[in-house]
This record gives structure tokens, sequence and C-alpha cells, in this order.
């Protein structure tokens, strides 16, 4: 399959994921401001997932620029992160509902865990295709923040299970923050290489 091929179907993917999100957020009965308070955690709960998805689309983007071949295994993992974060709007939707309630937030937490695995292991599918010269590894290096963002979910989830979920909520508030400032090696090592192609050519 062609990289195009792979993004485009990704890119749908996410995009119905996005839709199904805001989907979740049901409309108050009455015509009243006061009528949006009980909504107002389900719409931050929105909110967070919605920055997650696009923070996972920008930087699907970015990986998928930078690789050279795709292989079936490429294509398995890349499914595996399609299918976690598919889950984002159930997980959001009773974490929004119960009121950040622990066993929800722990339940997000991990389907983020387990998005973040997958991401990384997208990642790493990607390294073995392309071999020891892989353009994408020498870019992403020892990707500090990825595994940082790893450890910082268990942290959450275990705050979550031992009934501290504000804790665990700001854990996932401060990865996203995290992950917000964006990470331009890509993009700087692909600009690099398009010149260097174009002058010797």
């Amino acid at each position: 399959m062609e990289k195009n091929r792979l993004e485009a179907f990704s890119d749908g993917v996410i995009a119905v994921n996005i839709t199904i999100l805001v989907l979740e957020l049901k409309a108050p009965h009455g015509d009243r401001i006061e009528a949006l308070l009980p909504i107002v955690p389900a719409f931050l709960s929105y909110v967070l997932s919605f920055i997650y998805i696009g923070i996972y689309w920008n930087n699907h983007h970015h990986m998928l620029r930078a690789a050279a071949h795709v292989s079936g295994a490429v294509l398995w993992a890349n499914l595996l992160l399609l299918f976690w974060l598919s889950l984002f709007p159930f997980a959001t939707a009773w974490m929004g509902e119960n009121h950040f309630d622990a066993t929800p937030t722990a339940l997000y937490g991990f389907v983020l865990l387990m998005a973040a695995l997958s991401y990384t292991l997208l990642q790493y599918t990607i390294f073995v295709a392309e071999g020891p010269t892989s353009f994408l590894k020498s870019v992403v290096g020892a990707d500090w923040k990825g595994k940082a963002s790893l450890v910082l979910y268990v942290i959450g989830i275990a705050a979550a299970a031992f009934a501290q979920p504000l804790i665990a909520q700001a854990i996932y508030v401060g990865v996203a923050l995290m992950w917000l400032v964006p990470d331009r090696r890509i993009e700087r090592a692909l600009a690099r290489k398009s010149g260097h192609e174009q002058s010797s050519g």
C-alpha cells in the first residue's frame, strides 16, 4: 500500500472519531444559561479529547511524511493505533457523564496509555521496515517526550485508582500541553533533505 492511501484512510477514521465525540454532547432541555452547567464536565472532557486527537493527527501526519516505506507490519500497527483512538468517544463520554469519577478517569487514562503505546509501536515498525538507515529514526532519536508521556499516563491511572481523579486529570492535561508545543524536528529535517536533494539535482 502507498503512504498516501494509508494516510487518507487514517485521516478518515480520525475525522469520524471527532464527529462521534461531538455527538456525545447532549444539548440541555432548558433555555437558560444555567441549563448548561450540568454538561460542563462533558464539555471539558470533549475539549481534552479533541486536543488529544488533534495531537495524534498532527504527529501521525508528520511521521508518515518522514517514512519512506510502508510494510504489512506498519499497516497492522496503524490499525492498532486507530482502534485505540476509536475508543476515545466512549471513554470521554463515560468520564464526562460521571463528572470525572475515579473509575472512568482511570479508564480514560488507560485508553490514553494504549494509544501512546500503539503510536510508539507504529513508529518502531517503520524503523524496522526502513532498516538501519531509517530517516525517521535518525530524526526522532531517543524520543524522550514519548517515553515521559507513557510514565505520566501510568502515574495518572494509579492516581485515579487510588481515588485521586483530580491529580490524574491534571496529569492528562499536562501531557496534552506538553505535546501542544510542536516538535519541529521532522519538519526541519524534511526541509534540509529537500534542499539537499534539490541542490544535488
